[in-house]
Protein backbone atom coordinates (compact mmCIF):
# COMPACT_ATOMS: atom_id res chain seq x y z
CA UNK A 1 0.00 0.00 0.00
CA UNK A 2 1.81 3.25 -1.27
CA UNK A 3 1.91 6.30 1.06
CA UNK A 4 -1.30 8.39 -0.17
CA UNK A 5 -3.46 5.20 -0.71
CA UNK A 6 -2.90 4.42 3.03
CA UNK A 7 -4.90 5.26 6.19
CA UNK A 8 -3.66 8.42 7.63
CA UNK A 9 -3.10 6.31 11.22
CA UNK A 10 -3.46 2.78 11.84
CA UNK A 11 -2.93 0.78 15.06
CA UNK A 12 -2.66 -2.51 15.36
CA UNK A 13 -2.68 -4.47 18.85
CA UNK A 14 -0.78 -1.47 20.20
CA UNK A 15 0.13 -1.66 23.97
CA UNK A 16 1.99 0.43 26.24
CA UNK A 17 2.94 0.53 29.71
CA UNK A 18 4.95 2.52 32.25
CA UNK A 19 6.56 -0.36 34.22
CA UNK A 20 3.59 -2.13 35.82
CA UNK A 21 0.97 0.62 35.12
CA UNK A 22 -0.39 -0.29 31.80
CA UNK A 23 -1.36 2.49 29.79
CA UNK A 24 -3.31 0.94 26.55
CA UNK A 25 -3.79 -2.77 26.37
CA UNK A 26 -3.79 -4.07 22.48
CA UNK A 27 -5.31 -1.13 21.12
CA UNK A 28 -6.38 -1.20 17.57
CA UNK A 29 -8.32 1.37 14.67
CA UNK A 30 -8.06 2.74 11.55
CA UNK A 31 -8.37 6.99 11.02
CA UNK A 32 -8.98 7.11 7.30
CA UNK A 33 -7.31 10.00 5.05
CA UNK A 34 -9.45 13.28 5.51
CA UNK A 35 -11.46 11.78 8.23
CA UNK A 36 -11.38 12.85 11.53
CA UNK A 37 -11.67 11.17 15.15
CA UNK A 38 -12.40 12.61 18.78
CA UNK A 39 -11.04 11.41 21.48
CA UNK A 40 -12.33 11.24 24.71
CA UNK A 41 -11.70 8.87 27.94
CA UNK A 42 -10.88 10.54 31.50
CA UNK A 43 -7.72 11.73 32.76
CA UNK A 44 -5.03 9.26 32.90
CA UNK A 45 -7.06 7.08 30.29
CA UNK A 46 -3.83 7.17 27.66
CA UNK A 47 -4.95 9.93 25.32
CA UNK A 48 -1.51 12.05 25.19
CA UNK A 49 0.07 8.70 25.21
CA UNK A 50 -1.87 7.76 21.91
CA UNK A 51 -0.67 10.88 20.52
CA UNK A 52 2.84 10.37 21.33
CA UNK A 53 3.40 7.20 19.88
CA UNK A 54 1.93 8.65 16.80
CA UNK A 55 4.55 11.10 17.16
CA UNK A 56 7.24 8.17 17.94
CA UNK A 57 8.01 10.59 20.81
CA UNK A 58 7.18 6.80 22.49
CA UNK A 59 7.81 3.49 21.66
CA UNK A 60 5.23 1.12 22.18
CA UNK A 61 5.60 -2.42 24.08
CA UNK A 62 4.26 -4.23 21.26
CA UNK A 63 2.13 -3.87 18.04
CA UNK A 64 2.44 -1.69 14.89
CA UNK A 65 1.82 1.90 14.24
CA UNK A 66 0.96 2.90 10.97
CA UNK A 67 1.07 6.85 9.94
CA UNK A 68 0.18 7.61 6.08
CA UNK A 69 1.67 4.32 5.18
CA UNK A 70 4.45 3.95 6.97
CA UNK A 71 5.54 2.26 10.14
CA UNK A 72 6.53 4.46 13.14
CA UNK A 73 7.47 2.51 15.46
CA UNK A 74 10.71 0.90 14.02
CA UNK A 75 11.37 3.41 12.10
CA UNK A 76 14.90 5.43 12.88
CA UNK A 77 14.88 9.27 14.38
CA UNK A 78 16.01 10.55 11.63
CA UNK A 79 12.98 9.40 9.21
CA UNK A 80 10.66 9.91 12.45
CA UNK A 81 12.01 13.51 11.73
CA UNK A 82 11.31 13.34 8.26
CA UNK A 83 7.75 11.97 8.84
CA UNK A 84 7.02 14.82 11.45
CA UNK A 85 7.39 17.02 8.97
CA UNK A 86 4.02 15.92 7.53
CA UNK A 87 2.01 16.24 10.62
CA UNK A 88 1.05 18.98 12.32
CA UNK A 89 0.41 19.35 15.95
CA UNK A 90 -1.48 21.97 18.58
CA UNK A 91 -0.50 21.53 21.63
CA UNK A 92 -2.96 22.35 25.06
CA UNK A 93 -0.89 25.68 25.73
CA UNK A 94 -0.59 26.97 22.25
CA UNK A 95 3.41 26.83 22.80
CA UNK A 96 4.09 30.48 20.91
CA UNK A 97 7.48 32.20 20.86
CA UNK A 98 6.83 34.84 23.07
CA UNK A 99 9.58 37.16 21.42
CA UNK A 100 8.59 36.25 17.54
CA UNK A 101 5.75 38.08 16.15
CA UNK A 102 2.69 36.24 14.23
CA UNK A 103 3.73 36.05 11.56
CA UNK A 104 7.14 34.86 12.25
CA UNK A 105 5.68 32.32 14.84
CA UNK A 106 3.39 31.27 12.10
CA UNK A 107 6.48 30.56 9.38
CA UNK A 108 8.97 29.49 11.90
CA UNK A 109 8.44 25.21 10.98
CA UNK A 110 8.91 26.40 7.10
CA UNK A 111 11.93 28.52 7.52
CA UNK A 112 13.70 26.14 9.59
CA UNK A 113 12.94 22.60 8.71
CA UNK A 114 11.95 23.36 4.75
CA UNK A 115 13.91 24.96 2.04
CA UNK A 116 11.04 27.52 1.27
CA UNK A 117 11.94 30.67 0.12
CA UNK A 118 11.41 33.80 1.81
CA UNK A 119 8.53 34.78 -0.41
CA UNK A 120 6.59 31.39 -0.25
CA UNK A 121 6.92 32.07 3.62
CA UNK A 122 5.56 34.94 3.58
CA UNK A 123 2.88 33.67 0.92
CA UNK A 124 1.99 30.74 2.92
CA UNK A 125 1.74 32.61 6.57
CA UNK A 126 -0.65 35.24 4.78
CA UNK A 127 -3.02 32.46 3.25
CA UNK A 128 -3.05 30.46 6.28
CA UNK A 129 -3.54 33.26 8.73
CA UNK A 130 -6.42 34.93 6.49
CA UNK A 131 -7.34 31.28 6.78
CA UNK A 132 -8.59 31.61 10.55
CA UNK A 133 -9.30 35.50 9.98
CA UNK A 134 -5.85 37.09 11.34
CA UNK A 135 -4.49 38.41 8.50
CA UNK A 136 -4.10 41.79 10.34
CA UNK A 137 -2.34 40.52 13.24
CA UNK A 138 1.13 39.79 11.24
CA UNK A 139 3.06 41.91 13.64
CA UNK A 140 1.07 41.62 16.93
CA UNK A 141 3.40 39.70 19.77
CA UNK A 142 2.10 36.66 21.28
CA UNK A 143 1.28 39.14 24.54
CA UNK A 144 -1.11 41.15 22.78
CA UNK A 145 -3.46 38.46 21.59
CA UNK A 146 -6.12 36.91 23.28
CA UNK A 147 -5.99 33.57 24.51
CA UNK A 148 -8.69 32.21 21.46
CA UNK A 149 -6.37 34.14 18.98
CA UNK A 150 -3.09 32.58 20.40
CA UNK A 151 -4.95 29.17 20.05
CA UNK A 152 -6.11 29.84 16.34
CA UNK A 153 -2.42 31.25 15.36
CA UNK A 154 -1.02 27.78 17.05
CA UNK A 155 -3.92 26.03 14.59
CA UNK A 156 -2.05 28.46 11.73
CA UNK A 157 1.66 27.11 12.57
CA UNK A 158 0.09 23.91 12.80
CA UNK A 159 -1.18 24.08 9.04
CA UNK A 160 2.00 26.30 7.50
CA UNK A 161 3.51 23.35 6.19
CA UNK A 162 0.25 21.92 4.98
CA UNK A 163 0.36 18.38 6.51
CA UNK A 164 -2.00 15.28 5.67
CA UNK A 165 -2.15 14.64 9.42
CA UNK A 166 -3.46 16.96 12.40
CA UNK A 167 -3.85 16.35 16.37
CA UNK A 168 -5.09 18.55 18.80
CA UNK A 169 -4.33 18.16 22.52
CA UNK A 170 -7.25 19.87 24.15
CA UNK A 171 -7.77 22.31 21.75
CA UNK A 172 -10.22 24.54 23.68
CA UNK A 173 -8.92 23.98 27.10
CA UNK A 174 -9.44 26.97 29.25
CA UNK A 175 -11.17 29.05 26.84
CA UNK A 176 -14.65 30.48 27.43
CA UNK A 177 -17.43 29.55 25.31
CA UNK A 178 -17.57 32.07 22.92
CA UNK A 179 -14.14 31.91 22.76
CA UNK A 180 -13.76 28.10 22.23
CA UNK A 181 -16.62 27.88 19.28
CA UNK A 182 -14.34 30.02 17.19
CA UNK A 183 -10.70 27.88 17.57
CA UNK A 184 -13.76 24.98 17.04
CA UNK A 185 -14.86 26.08 13.68
CA UNK A 186 -11.06 26.46 12.57
CA UNK A 187 -11.12 22.80 12.79
CA UNK A 188 -14.24 22.18 11.18
CA UNK A 189 -12.51 24.15 8.18
CA UNK A 190 -9.34 22.57 8.22
CA UNK A 191 -11.57 19.06 8.15
CA UNK A 192 -14.02 20.33 5.60
CA UNK A 193 -12.04 22.70 3.64
CA UNK A 194 -8.68 21.22 3.33
CA UNK A 195 -9.54 17.56 3.73
CA UNK A 196 -6.86 16.98 6.58
CA UNK A 197 -7.31 13.48 8.73
CA UNK A 198 -7.33 14.65 12.43
CA UNK A 199 -7.08 13.77 15.99
CA UNK A 200 -9.06 15.94 18.69
CA UNK A 201 -8.42 15.06 22.24
CA UNK A 202 -10.58 17.01 24.18
CA UNK A 203 -12.37 16.61 27.70
CA UNK A 204 -14.88 19.36 26.43
CA UNK A 205 -18.01 17.13 25.22
CA UNK A 206 -20.00 20.09 23.97
CA UNK A 207 -16.89 21.40 21.84
CA UNK A 208 -17.10 17.89 20.72
CA UNK A 209 -20.28 17.42 19.72
CA UNK A 210 -20.22 20.98 18.23
CA UNK A 211 -17.24 19.81 15.54
CA UNK A 212 -19.02 16.53 14.77
CA UNK A 213 -22.60 18.39 14.31
CA UNK A 214 -21.32 21.18 12.51
CA UNK A 215 -19.34 21.67 8.82
CA UNK A 216 -17.78 24.17 6.57
CA UNK A 217 -19.19 25.17 3.38
CA UNK A 218 -18.06 27.61 0.51
CA UNK A 219 -21.01 30.26 -0.45
CA UNK A 220 -21.27 30.98 -3.79
CA UNK A 221 -19.09 34.61 -3.42
CA UNK A 222 -15.85 32.30 -2.84
CA UNK A 223 -16.57 32.53 1.02
CA UNK A 224 -17.40 29.79 3.31
CA UNK A 225 -20.20 29.56 6.08
CA UNK A 226 -20.35 26.74 9.31
CA UNK A 227 -23.56 25.34 9.26
CA UNK A 228 -25.28 22.97 11.61
CA UNK A 229 -25.21 19.08 10.08
CA UNK A 230 -28.70 17.81 9.87
CA UNK A 231 -30.63 14.37 10.42
CA UNK A 232 -28.41 13.80 13.36
CA UNK A 233 -25.32 13.29 11.12
CA UNK A 234 -22.04 13.08 12.35
CA UNK A 235 -18.99 14.54 10.38
CA UNK A 236 -16.77 13.23 12.66
CA UNK A 237 -15.64 9.54 14.54
CA UNK A 238 -15.80 9.35 18.41
CA UNK A 239 -13.04 7.09 20.57
CA UNK A 240 -14.09 6.45 24.42
CA UNK A 241 -10.35 4.90 26.38
CA UNK A 242 -10.88 3.40 29.50
CA UNK A 243 -8.86 1.03 31.67
CA UNK A 244 -6.12 0.45 28.60
CA UNK A 245 -9.08 -0.16 26.19
CA UNK A 246 -11.46 1.01 23.46
CA UNK A 247 -14.56 1.30 25.45
CA UNK A 248 -16.67 2.90 22.76
CA UNK A 249 -15.76 3.67 18.56
CA UNK A 250 -18.75 4.89 16.51
CA UNK A 251 -20.90 8.13 16.29
CA UNK A 252 -21.65 10.85 18.48
CA UNK A 253 -24.97 9.86 18.35
CA UNK A 254 -24.29 6.21 19.07
CA UNK A 255 -22.57 7.28 22.16
CA UNK A 256 -24.90 9.05 23.59
CA UNK A 257 -27.46 6.06 23.00
CA UNK A 258 -25.12 3.74 24.35
CA UNK A 259 -26.29 1.79 27.29
CA UNK A 260 -22.78 1.15 28.58
CA UNK A 261 -22.59 1.57 32.30
CA UNK A 262 -19.41 3.71 32.29
CA UNK A 263 -20.40 5.61 29.31
CA UNK A 264 -23.52 7.05 30.72
CA UNK A 265 -21.83 7.88 34.00
CA UNK A 266 -18.80 9.51 31.81
CA UNK A 267 -21.54 11.54 29.80
CA UNK A 268 -24.02 12.14 32.29
CA UNK A 269 -22.69 16.06 33.78
CA UNK A 270 -22.50 17.15 30.11
CA UNK A 271 -25.13 15.51 27.80
CA UNK A 272 -26.72 18.40 26.09
CA UNK A 273 -28.86 20.82 26.07
CA UNK A 274 -26.10 22.97 27.04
Amino acid sequence: MSAPEAPAVVFDRVSFAFDAHVILREVSFTLPRGRMMILLGASGSGKSILLKLILGLLRPDSGAIHVNGHRVDTMSERDLLVLRADIGMLFQESALFDSLTVAENVGYRLDEETETTEDQVRQRVQEVLGFIGLGDYTERMPSELSGGQRRRVAIARAMASKPRLLLFDDPTTGLDPLTATTVDDEIVKLRDLEQVASIVVTHQIRDAYYVAQHQAVRTPGGGFEIVEVGGGASRADFMVLHDGEIRFEGSGPELLASQDGYLKEFLFMTLPPW
